[in-house]
């Protein structure tokens, strides 16, 4: 029976959808749906079927889930969208009488404050009351989040934060798939676990800039700012002010050690050492 993976044609969908074919499962078991499926064409073309979905319309959510053993549920990404949307997701995977729903949660969303996991937590109850075999797969940050920012670390010399000597235990999406691909939806054993996923070493932004400066060979600094002022910065810098707010927030939340997972969950499901954060700003460094 099929396993579906939403968010396909999104970053770490992709990535899932990778790993699950690099681990055996054959092209013709793998559902790949998304928005966008102009992205993913190459996909139909290596065999596997393509399902155009929208986490606000049920009758294509029906349509992709109908035949299902295991769904992995990629957290949508319009906040404040997302309870409602995730909500049509797990009623049509309910109707649909999947084996497992698998969603991507934040870390600590039991215990976490941000107002970035609201969304996460609302889902998560939703989750608990559907009465369908349920895994919880809470993500710390992505790797990406920082080493995406590179270029821009360099031109000012400085990475700004609110994150004072709070510790990350980010991972790459590669990572994350791998646990969620090699291990949740390719094995047994899993319904009604939560696992806290994160990195294997975690770091502060002050050891981030000082990675930066070591193999950048240019000086960049941590310049840890006041909540607002962060914002006020993230915004003059051309995000909009609802989503710089919510990052500033989000890093008095790190600041609060509400990213900081050591459970050992990510590489022990994945099945291998997760990237370091100096082989992730390596790697970026090489590619620019």
């Amino acid at each position: 029976m099929p396993i579906v993976v939403t968010g396909a044609t999104g970053r770490l969908g992709r990535f899932v959808v990778e790993e699950l074919l690099a681990r055996g499962v054959p092209a013709n078991e793998v559902v790949a749906a998304g928005r966008a499926i102009d992205k993913i064409k190459d996909l139909a073309d290596r065999g596997l079927r393509i399902e155009a979905i929208d986490y606000d319309e049920p009758d294509t959510l029906r349509r992709a889930f109908a035949g299902a053993d295991k769904v992995l549920l990629i957290s949508g990404s319009e906040v404040g969208k997302r309870v409602v949307q995730h909500k049509n997701s797990i009623a049509a995977a309910a109707e649909a009488g999947v084996g497992l729903l698998v969603y991507t949660s934040i870390a600590n969303a039991d215990r976490g404050t941000m107002r970035l996991g609201d969304d996460h937590r609302a889902t998560e109850a939703a989750l608990a009351s559907a009465g369908l075999p349920v895994t919880i797969l809470r993500h710390s940050w992505y790797l990406e989040n920082y080493t995406g920012q590179l270029p821009v670390f360099l031109e000012h010399g400085a990475i700004l934060g609110s994150a004072r000597e709070g510790r990350v235990s980010a991972a790459t999406r590669a990572d994350y798939a791998a646990a969620a691909a090699a291990a949740v939806l390719t094995s047994d054993g899993h319904v009604g676990r939560t696992y806290e996923l994160g990195g294997d070493s975690a770091f502060s932004m002050a050891e981030l800039a000082a990675t930066v400066t070591e193999l950048s060979g240019r000086e960049v600094v941590y310049r840890d700012l006041a909540e607002q002022e962060y914002a006020a910065a993230l915004t003059a810098a051309g995000l909009p002010a609802s989503y710089a707010a919510a990052l500033a927030e989000s890093d008095r939340g790190l600041a609060r050690g509400e990213l900081l997972v050591e459970s050992g969950d990510l590489s022990r499901l994945g099945g291998r050492p997760t990237t370091s954060m100096p082989e992730a700003v390596a790697a970026a460094l090489a590619s620019e």
